[in-house]
């Protein structure tokens, strides 16, 4: 726990997270607020914010947005009635849409009071693409940039000759399907893809019917970019069934989706994301003991450790921006850099897409090679199959870029 005492007295910079902390995510929402309240938290014991006038601390404004974009909407013009200028917020890419639309608005109507959008996983590639905008940063790689990590592994898995493609269905879960096809006729043309389906996200409570379609199709394998309890409910219902294929996943190193499989993931389950507990090195380890040290009950263990590093980012913005300005702290982001000793990453200004390491793993029991530790209690973690630098993982991007001119 760091000590109250070192946080600074001048007033707090606010952040206003505005996610889904009610309703059939809630669990997502609220590992996503542990990962920020602990950056903030660091941030905050080694002096906060230094600003000309002093050094002043963060301090974390939580909105329940539940997971929809209307209520999402209205908590953005709360936190702008609060005159909160920064704004973070990542799981969902409709949301996110909603929100960056309603931001261009609200920044070109009233300049006096901008907002700066801080994504940490709405992995939409258009919201960097064709949808890009100067007051939206993603820190999370995008569903190409994941796909391909994937589809790296996919590759040399000579086993998988038919894959059976499973998403919400919303803006996210399309992409997956497209990105799904488009990284497997480059990769593995041989492929055969025997379905692609559609959930409506957050609504489906029984997968069993879904995982008897699996196993009707004979896939080897399915590639699925579900999250929350779509996911977990996806990975019990398949134990349950004793479904024997392999899962490519987005998330299926968190959130009780361990648990959740067992026995019945060991070398079925992979995953991808910027880090893992068992990327390795000392440092990394460290920083992975503090924050379980920080959130020790096994069910608050997650750290995703693009949020915090977000949050040190945005504390560094700050810092050279000299401002709490959103227009000078945007300006301070583009291209921007950071390096914590085992994790690097640089926000390209072209895009405003975060570029980092990615990095592929495989579910087995804890305490088997390359896996130390384990997840959220389970007795079961990931050993990295695969770690890809951070300029491997860039891919072009569409962004016509439009700056305010002051």
């Amino acid at each position: 726990m760091f000590a109250a005492e070192t946080a600074p007295a001048l007033p707090p910079i606010r952040v206003a997270m505005i996610e889904g902390m009610s309703g059939p995510f809630a669990n997502a929402g609220a590992a996503v607020e542990r990962n920020l309240r602990f950056g903030i938290e660091r941030v905050n014991a080694n002096g906060g914010v230094s600003l000309p006038d002093g050094k002043h601390p963060l301090q974390l404004v939580v909105l329940d947005g539940k997971g929809s974009s209307e209520a999402s909407l209205v908590q953005l013009r709360a936190a702008i009635d609060q005159n909160i200028g920064f704004v973070l917020q990542g799981n969902s890419s409709a949301v996110a849409a909603a929100l960056i639309d309603a931001i261009n608005k609200q920044n070109a109507r009233d300049p006096g009071h901008r907002v700066v959008f801080l994504n940490y996983s709405a992995d939409d590639p258009a919201l960097t693409n064709a949808d890009c905008s100067f007051w939206h940063f993603r820190f999370d790689a995008h569903a190409g940039m994941r796909m391909n990590a994937l589809a790296d592994v996919i590759q040399h898995d000579k086993s998988v000759k038919k894959v059976y493609l499973f998403n919400q269905d919303y803006s996210f879960g399309h992409d997956v399907s497209h990105e799904a096809q488009r990284a497997l006729k480059e990769r593995r043309p041989d492929i055969a893809i025997v379905a692609d389906e559609f959930i409506p996200a957050g609504r489906v409570k029984d997968f069993a019917p879904y995982i008897a379609k699996i196993r009707a199709s004979g896939a080897d394998a399915v590639i699925t970019g579900n999250w929350g309890n779509d996911l977990t409910l996806l990975v019990k219902a398949a134990r349950e069934q004793g479904l024997d294929t392999h899962f490519y996943t987005f998330y299926g190193n968190s959130l009780g989706a361990p648990a959740a499989l067992g026995d019945a993931g060991v070398k079925h389950v992979v995953a991808v994301a910027d880090w893992h507990p068992n990327a390795g090195g000392s440092a990394s380890d460290a920083y992975y003991g503090a924050f379980r040290a920080r959130f020790p009950a096994a069910a608050d263990d997650y750290l995703f450790l693009r949020m915090p590093l977000m949050i040190e980012m945005l504390a560094q913005a700050l810092q050279e921006a000299h401002s709490v300005d959103p227009t000078a702290v945007a300006r301070a982001l583009e291209g921007m850099k950071l390096d914590n000793g085992f994790q690097s990453a640089e926000m390209r200004a072209a895009d405003h897409q975060l570029i980092q390491p990615l990095y592929v793993m495989e579910m087995d029991k804890a305490g088997t090679p390359g896996v130390h530790f384990d997840n959220e209690g389970s007795g079961f973690g990931f050993r990295t199959l695969l770690k890809i630098p951070a300029a491997q993982t860039a891919m072009p991007t569409t962004c016509q870029m439009k700056r305010p001119a002051s």
